[in-house]
């Protein structure tokens, strides 16, 4: 599988990972104990099973309008197998579009299958703040870091692919890459 992510700013990226810690430190599952090198706060935009080079050229050009503005607001909690605690990313009308325009060309382009949940409409935009395949996993909010509460303005600065084979990000656009 091939994810298409936009990753934060330098200050964003910290500030998430103070939240990380801050939730690893309640003792609750928490991304900070997540040692893979890859391992970074981002926006998943969508998912697919392959990106060739064809691929990769359109979502470059589709990506080139990074940066853009970033706000977190509200937490998400998502049940399931695996149970998640997020930060809700508040999309504006650019990102929405952007998303929009990436889904559009991995329609048109990619191999397989794209993952539903990533479709307009039904797109969730979060940053991953814990994961738990644990039934009992939760996440109280009085044990939660306060700053969790405040939203954070920042920019998503550039998009890479994060291959689950071969477990290896890829640059796709904006920046000056991972």
């Amino acid at each position: 599988m091939r994810t298409v992510e936009l990753l934060p700013d330098a200050t964003t990226e910290l500030h998430v990972r103070e939240m990380w810690r801050g939730i690893d430190a309640a003792g609750l599952p928490s991304l900070a104990g997540h040692r893979h090198p890859t391992n970074r706060p981002h926006l998943t935009l969508a998912t697919c099973d392959d990106l060739d080079p064809p691929v990769r050229a359109a979502l470059a050009a589709t990506l080139d309008g990074l940066p853009a503005p970033l706000r977190l607001d509200g937490l998400l909690r998502f049940p399931g197998r695996t149970r998640v605690l997020a930060w809700r990313v508040d999309p504006d009308a650019g990102l929405t579009r952007l998303h929009r325009q990436v889904w559009d060309v991995l329609g048109a382009h990619a191999t397989g299958r794209l993952n539903p949940l990533h479709a307009p409409g039904r797109w969730v935009p979060h940053l991953t703040l814990g994961r738990s395949s644990r039934a009992s996993a939760w996440w109280p909010d009085h044990l939660l870091p306060a700053a969790l509460s405040d939203p954070w303005d920042g920019t998503l600065t550039h998009a890479r692919s994060y291959d689950s084979v071969t477990r290896t990000v890829e640059h796709l656009g904006g920046g000056s890459g991972p």
